[in-house]
């Protein structure tokens, strides 16, 4: 069984066994969390009522994610500022759809 689920503002198609990197949930390594906001769910090809469906993970780790560079420059005026981001996130092992 599989569900599309919404979390940080984006949507992850997840089953049990996968793992996924999420916007950072609070919790610990270790604990399990309940996502709840299935947007659809289903089983083979065939489409489920995601009312009832609820999805549960466990925190694999709090994490940084890749750093980004962020560059600016305006030609001609000596203008140039150079900065750097890392993205918190959360690794999550699906434990299961039901």
């Amino acid at each position: 069984m599989f569900a599309i689920v919404r979390t940080g503002g984006k949507q992850y198609r997840v089953a049990a066994g996968d793992k996924i990197a999420v916007e950072k949930l609070a919790g610990e390594a270790g604990e399990t969390i309940t996502l709840t906001d299935v947007l659809l769910a289903g089983n083979e090809g065939v489409l489920a009522d995601a009312k009832g469906v609820t999805v549960s993970a466990e925190i694999i780790a709090q994490a940084k994610s890749e750093k980004v560079i962020v560059f600016k420059k305006r030609r001609r005026h000596n203008y140039r500022r150079k900065n750097g981001h890392r993205q918190q996130m959360t690794l999550l092992r699906i434990l299961s759809v039901a």
